[in-house]
């Protein structure tokens, strides 16, 4: 069994970042190489330029990536870390499935239209092709299982459908190259939303340093957050259906109950009827703990370049095993003569 997930590089990493995505990485990187699976990983670099980007930027936010990955969990030895760019068979074999993929499913891609917009004609050709680059990305280690929220079912079925047409095109019926990788629905992941807006994704693009917890924040800095959290005057109430219209309290008790492991139900079951004056501290001192060993470890990791440059070379030159045969038999099954 092999699991392949991808995750854009980008700097500045706070807790959205982590509850969101990186926390279920850990998770079943913990559960699937328990159970004989390998888990590839890498950070979509290529993906990345499909967008207007800073060069310097790329570079440097796909390095505070790899550190905090690590510092979060994820272990080079057991799971294979890499970025796109070091292992050159994933644009090697986008190309190759070009010819596979057909322009009317590209059309109905939703995420080329929300990117796209009304600029259409404006758009790079790599933002309009780059769901073919995501099914190179899966079919070239052959995986059989994709971890897919919402927003990515639609580009799991494109790799489906290409890999089907490319084994019914070139392949024996009875030999077929790419194997149709099944979906893994992750566990909801919690939803965390600006400390200054409850209505607002946390985000590093706010000006206000002050709506996000970083992974490079101190103790300290934690808990002067949580305490300046925007919040109403009314007590928690003792049951979910109450924190409906209250976006700061919902936001807060559901960032406890994400950190704690719990349920929303659980966390007002402890403080329901009590005043932010009492849940905040509590909520502060959860992060720290949660927190603190793994923010040491990313700042102390991020300013290691040689180290984060091993970690992908060594996970590239992993990944580059397994990914050549592949390669070599889509060239061979399509009659390219090298």
């Amino acid at each position: 069994m092999r699991i392949v997930s991808g995750i854009q590089p980008t700097g500045n990493l706070h807790l959205g970042n982590y509850l969101g995505a990186i926390r279920n990485w850990v998770a079943m990187q913990d559960e699937w190489t328990a159970r004989g699976a390998t888990c590839l990983y890498f950070l979509a670099d290529l993906h990345a330029i499909s967008m207007p980007h800073k060069p310097e930027e790329l570079a440097a936010s796909t390095r505070e990536m790899v550190a905090a990955l690590v510092s979060c969990g994820i272990d080079p030895d057991r799971s294979i870390l890499f970025n796109q760019a070091q292992v050159p068979e994933h644009a090697q074999l986008q190309w190759l499935l070009n010819g596979t993929a057909r322009m009317g499913w590209l059309n109905r891609m939703t995420q080329w239209k929300d990117k796209a917009g009304k600029n259409r004609e404006g758009a790079s050709v790599a933002l309009f092709t780059y769901p073919v680059l995501q099914a190179a990305d899966v079919l070239l280690y052959n995986a059989t299982h994709v971890p897919v929220g919402e927003d990515q079912k639609q580009h799991l079925e494109l790799a489906r459908d290409i890999a089907q047409k490319f084994n019914n095109d070139f392949c024996p019926e009875d030999a077929p190259l790419f194997i149709q990788p099944e979906p893994i629905i992750p566990p909801e992941a919690a939803r965390i939303m600006s400390l200054r807006d409850g209505t607002a994704k946390m985000s590093k693009s706010d000006p206000s340093d002050m709506s996000r917890i970083n992974l490079t924040d101190d103790a300290d800095a934690i808990m002067a957050k949580v305490r300046k959290a925007k919040t109403d005057p009314e007590p928690l109430p003792s049951d979910k259906a109450g924190l409906e219209g209250r976006a700061e309290a919902a936001n807060l008790v559901g960032i406890y109950a994400a950190m704690a492991g719990t349920s929303v139900e659980a966390v007002l079951g402890q403080f329901g009827g009590q005043g932010f004056g009492a849940f905040k501290p509590a909520l502060g001192e959860l992060l720290v703990e949660k927190l603190s060993p793994m923010a040491a470890r990313y700042r102390e990791l991020r300013e290691d370049r040689a180290a984060l440059d091993a970690i992908l070379a060594k996970g590239a030159q992993k990944a580059r095993a397994l990914a050549v045969p592949t390669l070599d038999a889509a060239y061979a099954a399509l009659g390219l003569v090298r």
